[in-house]
C-alpha cells in the first residue's frame, strides 16, 4: 500500500529490516499437473531433459512465450506440465530464482 504522507515522491514505503527477506514462492498445482523438475541437459532447440519429482525423467519444452525472457540453465529448478497424451513430454512454465530454490530445499519439496 502507498504512504500516502510522502507527497514528494522516492520510496513509498519502510525499508526492509536487517536479516529480514521475504521470499513468494509459487508451488506446483497438484490438480493441474504440475510437478517439480530439475533441468539435466540442455538438448538445442528449446528442449531439455528434466528429471521431475515423481521419479520420471521427461523432454521439456521452452514455450515460445518464456524463451526470450527467461534463461533456462543446466541445474535451474522449473516446474513442469506433462502432456496429458504423451507422459514422457512436458512443457516448462515456471523457473525459481535461487532464493526460492533456497526456501523449497528448507521445506522439503526438493527431495525425492
Amino acid at each position: 500500500m502507498a504512504n500516502f504522507n510522502n507527497r514528494r515522491g522516492g520510496r513509498k514505503g519502510p525499508a526492509p529490516q536487517e536479516g529480514e527477506q521475504v521470499v513468494r514462492v509459487r508451488l506446483p498445482k497438484k490438480e493441474e499437473r504440475e510437478v517439480l523438475a530439475i533441468v539435466e541437459t540442455l538438448l538445442g532447440a528449446n528442449h531439455l531433459k528434466l528429471r521431475c519429482m515423481d521419479g520420471v525423467v521427461r523432454l521439456g519444452r521452452i514455450p515460445g512465450s518464456m524463451k526470450k525472457k527467461i534463461w533456462i540453465h543446466e541445474g535451474d529448478v522449473v516446474i513442469a506440465v506433462p502432456w496429458d497424451f504423451q507422459d514422457g513430454k512436458a512443457d516448462i512454465i515456471w523457473k525459481y530464482t535461487r532464493p526460492q530454490v533456497d526456501w523449497l530445499d528448507k521445506k522439503g519439496y526438493l527431495r525425492t
